[in-house]
């Protein structure tokens, strides 16, 4: 595996991906964070934490599993990971979400997201917030915010690990 970002890289990059969300949101106060399961989840939380450092706002943050949205189910290895808990302490109705997730490819987790948060009232706004673009898309999904483009062809794969989850902050390519 090669190393594409290491824990400084990705701690700038999150840093950069806040300042963007910023300065392309008028009204903070609505903004909420919606991590798609399971590694979106700590990056959101990562995220809030960073606008609060930097314009002393702390959007609410929310967690999304979105197995029984993806078009995969039925299918060898899709819903793999087995169902996880949706947490959203609050209602979407009128907010301008973020989703977040780590990696962008297909645009498929991206769509069921879009699906399963349709549950919890009418965001004014919907974007994507991702850690990689990683390309390859099979639908016309593309990210608002994008923390770093890493080209890679199948079936090579972009693995995120975050300290959260896997124990250390980096992003390789294999």
């Amino acid at each position: 595996m090669m190393q594409q970002l290491d824990a400084e890289q990705l701690r700038r990059t999150l840093r950069r991906l806040s300042h963007e969300i910023i300065e392309r949101t008028a009204d903070l106060s609505d903004l909420v964070f919606i991590g798609v399961r399971t590694r979106g989840v700590p990056l959101a939380e990562r995220l809030a934490r960073e606008l609060q450092s930097l314009v002393g706002v702390h959007p609410l943050v929310g967690a999304l599993d979105v197995t029984l949205y993806r078009d995969d189910l039925n299918q060898a290895g899709g819903g793999r990971t087995g169902l996880k808990k949706t947490d959203l302490p609050f209602s979407c109705e009128g907010k301008d979400v973020v989703l977040v997730d780590d990696v962008l490819y297909t645009g498929r987790t991206a769509r069921a997201a879009l699906a399963a948060l349709m549950g919890f009232g009418r965001p004014r706004r919907v974007r994507l917030a991702i850690l990689v673009d990683r390309g390859g898309r099979e639908l016309p999904i593309r990210a608002d915010f994008v923390g770093k483009n890493i080209e890679a062809v199948h079936p090579e794969e972009v693995r995120v690990h975050l300290e959260e989850t896997d124990g250390q902050d980096a992003v390789f390519k294999r």
